[in-house]
Order: structure tokens, then sequence, then C-alpha cells
């Protein structure tokens, strides 16, 4: 037993993976907690209000950050590392990447601002959404896409957390009071900008990157390429931002900040199980009859991570100081949506994606997305903190049930083919 692990520990692609493993968990649950440790003193200091304000301005934020994303998490992502080598290529995807997106940023901004000031609640509270829009920049600057091409995703996890820690002694040292709540989404964006900054120091001085103009031509070129994933990556923000959005704008903001802290608690719990399925899909691709064994341990974790939450919500609610009759259906609602983005995660992206199925998936969280986002307004406006639960609910309940569905029909059909 010994012996092989000594084997596998000198194996360059298992180095690999477990390097990106353990960067990847590192990100993912410390970009969750750093937020959970800061913000009881946040609901505390500035009120849920104020707080509401500030979430309301990043939901707002949200929508055009998937657009100036445009996909290229996974396109140059995937074009980095089947060209890693070639010097060349490299400069062409950087120039590609930076260029379309630097243009969707100042796009956005200018459209931002205009929302902000022809819409009065939002005029009434300009520093906190100017102070909110930087972070767009930061975000456009950071190279995630790069490091994951090359397989160093330490690199995305030491950048991440230096964001995470700066804006967490920030919080503390300079936040103590009501009128203090525009310093929240400062710190946020300089964060963000700060990390860009690095991020792309890194590639011209590490990897010696060189942008140039890529043209119009190429422009176009480059958006019809991209435009298929980029839909079918934007859509999610459709429902699971507009929830968020909507609440904010119907409801009073106290009740957008309530469904934000309990939304954060909620969300670590999935993101264990989302680790460990993004971990398995290179290992189930390579092994698929192993499909069955991972389904099963998943649906049992699945549940467990529905139910603690549940099981726990005086102790989340003491954490968060929240007390409000809303608070409870809320918190189960949002919990059982979690079970819903494990289906979908066991069945659309470990079953259906490592089979070929890509336009089914597709289709599916098309369909879930549309419907989230039409049901939005009506759930809202009459249910208000309730209705943004129900409708979150309801759009990964499409998702994952229908792939589950889906599976349990067609498993058979793929498994023959194989």
């Amino acid at each position: 037993m010994s012996n092989k692990l000594k084997k596998l520990s000198k194996n360059k692609d298992v180095r690999t993976l477990t390097e990106n493993f353990v960067s990847l968990s590192l990100l993912r649950v410390i970009g969750l907690l750093l937020p959970l440790i800061t913000l009881p003193y946040v609901l505390r200091v500035l009120g849920k209000s104020n707080y509401g304000i500030i979430v309301l301005a990043t939901s707002l934020i949200n929508y055009f950050t998937a657009l100036t994303d445009y996909s290229f998490r996974i396109t140059a992502t995937r074009d980095v590392a089947i060209n890693k080598n070639n010097k060349r290529q490299l400069d062409l995807i950087y120039s590609n990447v930076i260029t379309v997106r630097m243009l969707f940023c100042i796009l956005s901004t200018i459209i931002i601002l205009l929302i902000v000031l022809l819409y009065k609640p939002f005029r009434d509270e300009i520093t906190v959404f100017s102070l909110t829009i930087p972070m767009l920049f930061g975000y456009v600057l950071f190279p995630e896409w790069f490091f994951r091409g090359i397989e160093k995703m330490r690199y995305i996890t030491y950048l991440n957390l230096g964001i995470k820690t700066f804006f967490t002694i920030c919080i503390f040292v300079f936040i103590h009071e009501v009128n203090d709540y525009w310093m929240y989404p400062l710190f946020n964006s300089l964060g963000f900008i700060g990390a860009g900054i690095v991020g792309q120091s890194m590639l011209t001085r590490k990897y010696k990157l060189k942008y140039y103009w890529i043209g119009t031509k190429r422009i176009k070129k480059v958006l019809k390429n991209n435009f298929p994933i980029f839909i079918n990556q934007f859509l999610p923000t459709l429902y699971n931002n507009t929830s968020s959005f909507l609440l904010g704008i119907m409801a009073p903001t106290y009740m957008l900040g309530i469904y934000d802290a309990i939304k954060k608690v909620v969300e670590l719990f999935y993101t264990f199980a989302n680790i460990i399925a993004t971990v398995f899909f290179p290992f189930l691709n390579r092994v698929k009859n192993a499909f069955n064994k991972y389904k099963k341990a998943m649906l049992i974790i699945g549940v467990s991570l529905t139910l603690i939450p549940i099981v726990s919500y005086k102790l989340i609610f003491w954490y968060l100081d929240i007390n409000n009759n809303f608070a409870l259906p809320c918190l189960i609602l949002l919990s059982v949506s979690v079970f819903f983005v494990i289906l979908y995660d066991i069945f659309g992206l470990n079953f259906f994606i490592v089979h070929n199925q890509d336009k089914l998936v597709m289709r599916n969280t098309i369909m879930a997305s549309i419907i989230g986002f039409i049901l939005a307004f009506p759930l809202i406006y009459y249910f208000g903190i309730i209705g943004a639960a129900l409708n979150l609910v309801l759009s990964r309940g499409i998702m994952g049930l229908g792939l589950t569905y889906k599976y349990h029909k067609s498993k058979k059909i793929i498994l023959k083919n194989l």
C-alpha cells in the first residue's frame, strides 16, 4: 500500500490534480468562511437595512460581471490549456480576453451609471453604487482563466486569499458605526483591483505575455465564437441574481439583508458538495463505470448537507443575530434548493457532460433559467423574501429534478452506446 502511495505521489498528473484540488478547496472554503466571519459584525454595526443596500448594489453589478466574463472562464481556460507551450498563441489569447472584457467593462459602467442616475432609490445611494462599480474592473483584470489553463490554481488561491484577508481586516479596523456603510463596497473594490493588478503583473513579468490591439474583425470573431457558451453561462444569473435584485427593489432593504445573510450560510454547505463533484469530474471521465458508487455517496452527502442547516437553525440565527418570522421558512427553502443543485452536479456535470450530452444539459439550464426569471417578479411581489427563496427552489428544482428524470429515462441508451 505504501509503495502504491509513493508511486502515486511521484506521478506528475496525480501531483497536479492533488495540488489543484487543495487549491480549489481552500479557495472555495476561505472565500465563504471569511465573509461569514465579518457578517455578524457587519449586520450588527451597519444594520440589516444598510447591508441590504450594499447587497442590492452588488446584485446590479453581478449582471455585468457575467457579461464582462463572456464565457472566457471556460473558452480562454481551454485555449490556454491547449496552447500553454505556444507563446505566440498565448499572446493572442491574452489580447482577445483583455480587449473584449475591457470593452464590455466600459460599456457596462456607462449603463450602470445611467441606471443609477435615472432610478431615484439608486440615485439616493449613488455613493454605494459608485464605489461598487470598480469591483467590475478588478474582476476583468483578474486572470483566473490563465492560471486555470496552465493548472496553477495556487496562484488564484493566493490572490483571492489576499483580497479576502485585506477586506476582512479593513472591516474590523475602519467600520465602527452605521454611517460607515459606504466603506464596505470601497474596501471590496480595492481588494478586487489590487488582486487584478498583481495578477496582470504576473502575466506580463513572470509569463512574458504581451498585449496588442486585435482589431475589429478579430473582436467580432471572438464575440461570435464565445456567444453560445456565454448564453449557457449567463442565463443562470437571471434566476440566481434576479431574486436578490428584485427583493431589494420590491421589499425593504433589511429583508434583502436577512435573505443574503441566510443564503451565504446555506451556500457554504453546497460548496463542500461542489468541490467533491468538481474533483470527481476528471476521474469519472476516465472511469465511467464508477458513477453508480459516486451517485449513491453524493445523494447521502446531499441529504445530509440539506438537513444540517435546517436542524441547526437556532445556532445560525443566533450567530447572525436574526429574529424574523420569515427567517426559518426562508432557511428551509434555501436549504432544499442546495439538494437540487447537488442533483444538477451529480447528473448534469458528472453524467450527461461526461457522456458528451452537453446540449441536453444546456437546454435544461436554459429552460430553468427562463422560468426562474419569469416567476421572480410575481413571486417576490406577492410573497417578498419567501417568494425570493421559493423562486430559487423552483428554478434549481427544475434544473436538478429535470436532469434526474432524464438520467433515469435515458441511462440505458447512453450506456449501451459506450
